[in-house]
């Protein structure tokens, strides 16, 4: 075997997503299973380098998991000629300037989303990376899940006949910090420190309903905070500025109607924490992060709505599971994978920096909707 080395600079591996699931859940997991296997004898070695602010924290990940190279001079780190991508884990109000020092210094860009914290910033970043002729991906980890991917498998089998609808249930209560810790950082919600349900989830759904239903052409949302008040990491009151629960409608490319409820202050009664229904003409399906559900035409029952009687029949039941006939990767290595082979082979890869910017602007417009209470159409966005 042949080892072929890709060095990545790594920012912002200290916070919870960088940490867990980019390092640790995919560059670590490659690295343990001996590599990402190119073909032909040839194998493809990632090497880290730990980015970020705070030296004792990189010092501690690095001695922890056998890495030697971090550094907190991000500009240093650019200027290496050996360093071939940079991925950016860090908050989004740091996000822009630093992937434009990396896409000056001619490195590869792969980043969290979303990209920036409006869509002229994210729009700038791709006119960027075109202009410097840099290969660039954004992480779209919700496609890759197990319960998705079985959800894109029926799609694309024609289960569902023509889809009519999708509705979206995501969400959990997250503590208010006072009596029990957050399970979210506080600056989630700090509109001034780029916070809020709708910046984070709003170019999550963008992706999930172009990549399996259709562009969006207009939303309509309503935006709330719910809780007006948190306390922070120090137990410190703080008001929250930034809003923790969001319901949107989505009119989407070829008639389909998309309803996605996400709040940080809903208590779950569902089997997973995010949930799709999607119904079609021919059958309908119920799928999560690992999991999927299909009710097909055929075995449909017939409710009748009767409130004087309780109801006798275990509606879940009617149910029947999609089988896995596959084995899943954990979602973020799966991407990883896909666009460490887009840099070293020049293989196809669609998500890139506009996809990105296409997030950013249906949660910009998301916003807008909301306050001016008013359903708006989503153009079509262009360099």
């Amino acid at each position: 075997m042949t080892r072929r080395t890709v060095r990545i600079a790594m920012n912002g591996v200290t916070g919870r997503m960088g940490y867990r699931q980019h390092l640790v859940r995919s560059i670590l997991a490659i690295r343990e299973q001996g590599g990402l296997d190119l073909g032909d004898g040839e194998v493809l070695w990632p090497e880290p380098v730990l980015v970020g602010r705070r030296a004792h924290a990189l010092e501690e990940l690095a001695a922890q998991h056998g890495l030697t190279e971090w550094s907190t001079d991000l500009d240093a780190v650019l200027a290496d000629d050996t360093i071939d991508i940079y991925f950016d884990a860090q908050v989004t109000s740091a996000r822009v300037e630093a992937i434009k020092k990396a896409i000056a210094a001619g490195k590869h860009i792969y980043t969290e989303k979303p990209t920036a914290t409006d869509v002229e910033g994210a729009l700038e970043l791709a006119r960027l990376a075109k202009d410097a002729g840099i290969k660039h991906g954004v992480v779209q980890d919700k496609i890759f899940l197990p319960g998705l991917l079985k959800l894109k498998r029926l799609i694309d089998g024609g289960f569902f006949g023509e889809i009519l609808s999708v509705r979206g249930e995501f969400g959990y209560w997250v503590f208010e910090g006072d009596w029990q810790e957050a399970q979210r950082p506080s600056w989630n919600y700090r509109a001034e420190d780029g916070g809020g349900i709708v910046v984070d989830m709003f170019p999550h759904w963008e992706y999930v309903l172009h990549e399996l239903f259709g562009q969006v052409k207009t939303i309509q949302a309503h935006v709330q905070t719910h809780i007006p008040q948190r306390w922070d990491e120090q137990g410190k009151p703080y008001p929250a500025t930034a809003d923790d629960a969001a319901y949107g409608i989505f009119q989407l490319a070829g008639g389909a109607v998309a309803q996605i409820n996400s709040s940080w202050t809903v208590r779950v009664n569902r089997d997973e924490l995010v949930e799709f229904q999607v119904d079609g003409t021919h059958g309908s399906a119920v799928a999560g992060l690992r999991n999927c559900r299909v009710q097909h035409r055929s075995a449909t029952p017939k409710p009748v709505w009767n409130p004087d009687l309780p109801v006798t029949e275990s509606f879940r039941d009617q149910w029947q599971e999609v089988p896995d006939n596959a084995a899943f990767d954990n979602g973020f290595k799966a991407q990883w994978e896909l666009f460490l082979r887009h840099i070293v082979l020049d293989e196809p890869y669609t998500w890139d920096l506009m996809a990105g910017a296409r997030g950013v602007q249906l949660a910009e417009l998301g916003l807008k909707s909301s306050a001016e209470g008013r359903r708006l159409d989503v153009p079509e966005l262009t360099l």
